[in-house]
């Protein structure tokens, strides 16, 4: 397979693979493209390489830049903006957890919180299997948000050490 073919293939298993983890598709391509691309891209080229429209470009590129995946570049003397993913695969995965735990994980312990102060009577069978499903999953969740606090204060080499520790 040519570089060009693969780097095809790989823009378009990132965008699935995004779409499918509930990421905008054009998001995972625009981050995709830019991860196999050893210089920033400009808007333009971004366009250009993956048949999108300017609009369509500039919300995703503002996205990424949201999401901490994607910086913005200046070159001195160009009036263009240029456009750089962070290629260590280890950032990436810790950017990407820190944003769905405070995007998705952060708003259900929220509510977790909330709902574990539901008062009513110990002898009632709704009330029983009520809270004992809310504080089931609370704990869970604050589980995994224990596992997701230390894997964004871990090194790379201790974190997945310890993790494989686990399962020995």
């Amino acid at each position: 397979m040519e570089l060009a073919a693969a780097k095809q293939k790989f823009i378009e298993a990132w965008g699935k693979l995004g779409s499918e983890w509930g990421i905008n598709r054009t998001m995972a391509q625009v981050h995709a493209l830019l991860l196999v691309s050893p210089e920033a891209l400009t808007t333009e080229e971004i366009m250009k390489d993956l048949s999108i429209s300017r609009g369509n470009a500039n919300m995703t590129l503002r996205d990424l830049i949201g999401w901490g995946l994607v910086e913005k570049q200046h070159k001195a003397g160009e009036r263009k903006e240029y456009f750089y993913a962070d290629k260590d695969t280890w950032n990436i995965a810790r950017q990407v957890a820190k944003e769905r735990r405070k995007r998705e994980l952060d708003p259900v312990l929220k509510i977790l919180d909330e709902l574990s102060n539901v008062q009513g009577d110990a002898k009632d069978p709704e009330f029983k299997t009520f809270n004992k499903t809310v504080t089931d999953i609370n704990k869970l969740a604050k589980n995994v948000d224990k596992t997701l606090d230390t894997m964004l204060k871990a090194e790379e080499s201790w974190f997945w050490g310890s993790i494989f520790k686990m399962f020995k």
